[in-house]
């Protein structure tokens, strides 16, 4: 498939440094063949490329950009790439190709195309008009943003959106089962929506009838319920129910349905299957009429891999049989992923069952999908429920029941979702007047995933190894065998895996959107990763559950990364995406981006690829904080104020936690690690609002949620969701101050009027709503509209501050492996986790020494120890003498209070924002990840393991901290760099 080439420009051949990896603006450096690099005739390149791609000669100035009259320049993608592999060195270091290229084994393929008349050249963007103008007309949301999670969901234009609100406003659609005039122009409509659903897929309703379902998964169900299964018996073998293992979750679920019903499943690996056709394994008998249904994905979601569309045939006919039994073969063709980047003729490919989901091709309306199913098969469906609409007659006291005669009328239970269907029409006129159909959709999305792949695929490390292991059963040469996805792991230098949750976390701060994990598809996760159905238990066992973020186990991974490309993506979209990985993994260790103010991305256009090079997407407001205004926002420790707790005039008796006292356990264990007094509490921090600034005390009350009132509040959006920093950075610098003795907290914020909430909610007016923190529900109560008005002024949107209802307990989960004490359930507040989260400030020193040796260039300190110590967000900062070593504690005790020590905390991208500022620089997580063996792990978990409030408790900066050693910890010279899964066994 490669064609190896190398560059000459300015009478020199070589390869440039990494730094201009897709920056270049020089002109198309002329390509040269290995032979002229070798000093042989220069010419064109003979080697041909594989089917339906072009090789790249003396002719590249007529490099296309596109078929049908696609942008030409810049936004050509082979030019681009071109430019981009004429001068990436992957050492950095450029140098003469002569010999260089076949000893480190880098040899370059060829990834621009010279003309050729004979072969149609794939296309990018949709004709004379620019794609930049439609994305910024019709996607305007977008700018900033690179979404690249199109196999998830694609996105709807303004145009789709604005059509649609104009058609129900100018209309009355009634109930499709009524008989006045707005129900028949409903019904009407639905039926003209059908119609257009069937020529969309090159078919009339001769052949085929559309069942309207809440989707591609109750369409896969409806046939799991209705097909006409034979049960094993006697006298009968019974029907087999056979998918593809590279199937969706929603596919092998059918396989309960089946069961139920005594019909035997069976899975069909890809592999097998080729096999099968290979030997022309076929049962035929035509006398058998044994019904049996075969599913299969015209398109992996796990990779993209398009399988033969010929197979429907080649099984319906008997050619080909997924296993070795007698009966008659229907075809079920998951088309949900394919269809929605590909045309799909069905007057061509009869599959009897086709299952689609409208979202995967307009991105609206969600919940709404259909099933195609031949009219041939139709009267076979049995049908057990029968719901409104669905009948021609019945009786409610008797046995009696006559269905509807058409088989969509059967089907559709009760009233269907019809505003949705008529949605559906206007996106189809949308789609076919932005794109020209489905066909200029299929060439745009694969030239931009062909681009990617290459590029991607060729990316080195300077000691050769490669920087993506990329999963595909194709080599991405034609569409017809690849979609518009690229499933991969990212690898370190010495061919490790990087977990996903890591390449997630780094993506989103580059405001790159991706998707991870096994994508709903386990058997193409386990055939394409290695692991074994052991494996799977196991990791069950050890905690991963699908969708989690436990990408690693033992070293191994759970799951991959997967990018897809949709009608709207540009090229841009792929740079951006390649220049994450570069970034990340191929930066040099001076080459720091500068970091951003947080901005707001409403107010400005989406960066071209040559404008997002240097600069990460960030938000900018009029009210953010610039680096002179630090000191303004410094610290903020409350030691010495009348109203402070350890100056409050009348002060109840509190537990002294400066008093040492041994508990039992730590008499009994016997590994206290340090002498008396090594570690002392140095600061310590509560945050009154989830996400917000801290507010630094040196004395404090201890609740039974841990610090008093840490957390207990936190600001939502219009909808009732919560923010964080990760969506709205600017919530760091909103600055909460509590007075316990006027009990009220002050909230303030750089020009805004300081304004004071009660800390507690009067029972009789508060008005009492849910929400949600980490998958957990949570009662609590609007602080009211004077401080939401404060908030959504600063913030420039709707907002409102809630606070967590002081009758409401929200247990803490069973998590770390740790187990409770028995007879006590710890509660927590707002938190994420854990009551509270210590650090050590010898961590945070090696951290600082970590991140500041990196600047090569003489530059000054990049970040501040205190800067550093902000952004983990702690309770409690202890002084220690080891990094790391609070890693390998069980259990502390400060005076009579005894914490259990739950698990690291797992980091995220959070710590890239300055919490003085609102700066990001995403280097610091990827800092700490190079510096952690690829586990954003800092600080330590806590919970109390018991707490004794009949006399209020104080933590107090001073007070000594004792620590036990966890029971496999043998001495106190652990290196710091110890593995995960070794410090938290």
């Amino acid at each position: 498939m490669a064609i190896n080439l190398a560059f000459q420009e300015s009478g020199n051949i070589f390869i440039g440094p990494i730094e201009r990896l897709f920056k270049s603006r020089h002109p198309l450096p002329r390509p040269v063949g290995k032979e002229q690099a070798r000093g042989e005739s220069p010419g064109i390149c003979s080697q041909a490329g594989p089917a339906g791609r072009h090789t790249w000669g003396a002719d590249s100035e007529r490099l296309e950009a596109g078929g049908r009259g696609g942008e030409a320049g810049a936004e050509s993608p082979w030019a681009a790439l071109a430019q981009v592999r004429g001068r990436a060195s992957l050492d950095g270091q450029p140098r003469a190709m002569a010999g260089a290229a076949a000893e480190l084994g880098r040899e370059l393929r060829a990834f621009a195309r010279s003309w050729d008349p004979s072969v149609p050249p794939l296309a990018y963007g949709y004709g004379p008009g620019s794609l930049r103008e439609l994305r910024a007309r019709e996607f305007g949301r977008l700018a900033g943003t690179v979404y690249l999670d199109h196999a998830g969901a694609t996105l709807f234009s303004q145009s789709q959106l604005e059509s649609f609100t104009s058609d129900l406003t100018e209309n009355i659609y009634g109930n499709p089962h009524s008989q006045n005039i707005s129900s028949k122009l409903t019904h009407d409509t639905v039926e003209q929506v059908r119609y257009r659903i069937l020529a969309y897929f090159h078919t009339t309703a001769e052949d085929y009838s559309v069942i309207f379902t809440a989707g591609s998964t109750a369409a896969l169900k409806l046939v799991a319920e209705a097909f006409p299964w034979v049960p094993q018996g006697p006298e009968s073998s019974g029907s087999q129910f056979c998918y593809l293992t590279d199937s969706h979750t929603s596919v092998v679920g059918m396989r309960n349905v089946t069961m139920a019903m005594n019909v035997m499943s069976t899975p069909v690996r890809p592999e097998d299957l080729w096999s099968a056709k290979e030997r022309r394994a076929s049962a035929n008998d035509p006398d058998c009429k044994l019904p049996h249904l075969f599913c299969y994905p015209a398109q992996s979601n796990f990779s993209g891999a398009r399988y033969p569309l010929s197979w429907i045939e080649e099984i319906k006919s008997g050619w080909l049989c997924p296993v070795s039994t007698l009966g008659k073969w229907f075809v079920l063709l998951d088309a949900a992923s394919y269809v929605s980047t590909s045309p799909l003729d069905l007057s061509v490919h009869q599959a009897d069952f086709v299952p689609i989901s409208f979202y995967k091709i307009f991105g609206f309306p969600t919940g709404l999908g259909a099933l195609l199913v031949h009219n041939r098969v139709a009267p076979l469906l049995r049908k057990t429920y029968f719901g409104g609409g669905t009948a021609s007659a019945y009786l409610a006291g008797e046995d009696f029941y006559i269905p509807r005669p058409s088989v969509a009328q059967r089907f559709e239970d009760g009233t269907i979702s019809f505003l949705d269907v008529i949605a559906l029409k206007h996106g189809f006129d949308t789609l076919e007047h932005l794109t020209g159909g489905m066909e200029n959709i299929k060439q745009h999305t694969f030239t931009l995933v062909q681009y990617t792949y290459e590029a991607l695929s060729s990316l080195q490390y300077p000691n050769g190894a490669p920087v993506v292991r990329i999963y595909s059963d194709s080599d991405f040469s034609s569409p017809e065998v690849q979609g518009p996805v690229i499933n991969f792991n990212v690898l370190d230098d010495k061919g490790n895996i990087i977990g996903y949750s890591q390449v997630d976390k780094m993506a989103s701060l580059y405001n790159i959107h991706l998707r991870t994990g096994c994508f709903c598809n386990t058997g193409a996760c386990q055939r394409h990763l290695g692991i074994s159905s052991e494996m799977v238990r196991k990791h069950f066992q050890a905690g991963h559950v699908c969708g989690d973020n436990m990408d690693l186990i033992d070293g191994h991974p759970t799951g991959s990364v997967r990018i897809s490309f949709g009608y709207m993506s540009t090229l841009d979209d792929a740079q951006a995406f390649l220049r994450f990985i570069i970034d990340t993994c191929l930066h040099s260790s001076g080459g720091w981006p500068i970091s951003q103010a947080c901005a707001d991305t409403r107010d400005s256009e989406a960066p071209s690829a040559e404008g997002q090079a240097d600069v990460a997407p960030a938000v900018v407001h009029r009210h953010s904080l610039s680096p002179r205004e630090d000191a303004l926002t410094g610290s903020r420790v409350w030691n010495n104020s009348p109203t402070a707790v350890n100056a409050a005039p009348v002060a109840p008796p509190v537990c002294d936690v400066t008093r040492i006292q041994q508990t039992p356990s730590e008499k009994a264990a016997g590994v206290l690690e340090g002498a008396l007094g090594a570690h002392v509490i140095t600061n310590l921090y509560l945050y009154p609002i989830k996400s917000c600034a801290a507010f630094e005390v040196t004395r404090w009350p201890v609740g039974n949620q841990g610090l008093l009132y840490d957390r207990s509040w936190m600001v939502v959006n219009h909808n009732g969701v919560c923010l964080s920093q990760k969506q709205e950075p600017r919530l760091c610098l909103i600055q909460p101050f509590i007075d316990l003795q006027q009990r009220i907290m002050v909230i303030k914020a750089k020009g805004m009027e300081p304004i004071e909430v009660p800390l507690e909610e009067n029972s009789e007016r508060a008005q009492i709503c849910q929400s949600k923190v980490c998958a957990d529900r949570v009662n609590t109560y609007d602080c009211g509209e004077k401080i939401s008005s404060w908030l959504s002024t600063f913030f420039g949107r709707p907002c409102h501050l809630i606070k967590q209802s002081s009758d409401f307990q929200r247990n803490a989960k069973k998590k770390h492996g740790k187990d409770q004490p028995s007879g006590t359930t710890a509660t927590l507040s707002l938190v994420n986790e854990a009551q509270y989260l210590l650090i050590n400030t010898s961590s945070i020193l090696e951290l600082h020494q970590w991140l500041n040796t990196s600047d090569e260039n003489g530059k000054e300190e990049l970040f501040s120890v205190k800067d550093l110590s902000l952004r983990f967000r702690a309770n409690i900062i202890i002084s220690g003498k080891r990094a790391f070593e609070e890693e390998k504690w069980d259990e502390i005790s400060i005076g009579s209070l005894r914490f259990q020590v739950l698990g690291p905390c797992h980091r995220c991208q959070m710590i890239c924002i300055d919490q003085q500022t609102g700066q990001r620089n995403q280097h610091i997580f990827q800092k700490l990840s190079e510096s952690r063996e690829r586990k954003v792990n800092f600080g330590m978990y806590l919970m109390h393991t018991s707490l004794d409030l009949s006399s209020p408790c104080f933590l107090s900066v001073g007070s000594q901290v004792l620590s036990v050693l966890k029971e496999n910890v043998e001495g106190h010279d652990l290196p710091a760099s110890e593995k995960h899964q070794d410090v938290t066994s």
